[in-house]
């Protein structure tokens, strides 16, 4: 079993975490087949208020969160009234965080980032020279922070190996797929994806 950490913080898009959250929790344990994953959230504090006033209890903090196989990396806000930076372009700019998700990117098998979560990877210097994606309205400010990295707008998501990302919101459900076919198989993804009704992207 892999142990999934999904990153969440004040200000993060809902469905960037909840899809991938849905996808790797849905996959397996139907018809006598094994649980695949162990998926668990973990922020700096708690609780956090996600977008649109959601309260969320992270099961875990960074200081006592199991070593994650497979981490996820969601996005999300913007900028306030007053051009305050909110979610994600906060977030890229927290050294605790970015140091966290340089210490586990070093053992994790995967690193999966969803809309603006690329900017925080890009942040941690991870996408150096590599293919990246994200959300549509936001891919001038990941020129910005990676200019070494070949940014694809058009992608629902890509895969660098070890390195996933996806386009906005909805688009990490489908990178989640992608990566559960990945792991565990094509026909198990497709089982996941018709067990949840999700017509997914292929």
């Amino acid at each position: 079993m892999r142990n999934v950490a999904i990153v969440i913080f004040d200000e993060v898009e809902v469905l960037d975490f909840t899809g991938p959250y849905e996808i790797f929790t849905a996959s397996g344990g139907r018809n006598g087949g094994e649980v695949q994953f162990n998926v668990y959230t973990v922020a700096e504090k708690s609780p956090i208020t996600a977008r649109k006033n959601l309260i969320v209890v992270p099961n875990y903090l960074y200081d006592d969160c199991p070593k994650p196989d497979i981490l996820v990396i969601p996005g999300g806000g913007s900028y306030s009234a007053d051009r305050t930076p909110l979610g994600s372009r906060r977030e890229m700019n927290n050294p605790k965080l970015l140091e966290w998700i340089k210490l586990h990117s070093q053992t994790a098998e995967l690193i999966l980032s969803v809309c603006t979560g690329a900017l925080i990877l890009a942040k941690a210097g991870l996408l150096e020279n590599l293919a990246a994606t994200t959300h549509f309205r936001s891919i001038d400010d990941l020129k910005a922070v990676a200019p070494t990295t070949e940014i694809y707008p058009e992608k629902r998501w890509v895969d660098n190996g070890r390195i996933i990302l996806s386009a906005g919101v909805s688009a990490g459900i489908d990178a989640s797929l992608y990566t559960v076919g990945k792991l565990l198989g094509k026909e198990i993804a497709d089982e996941t994806a018709y067990h949840i009704q999700y017509d997914h992207w292929k």
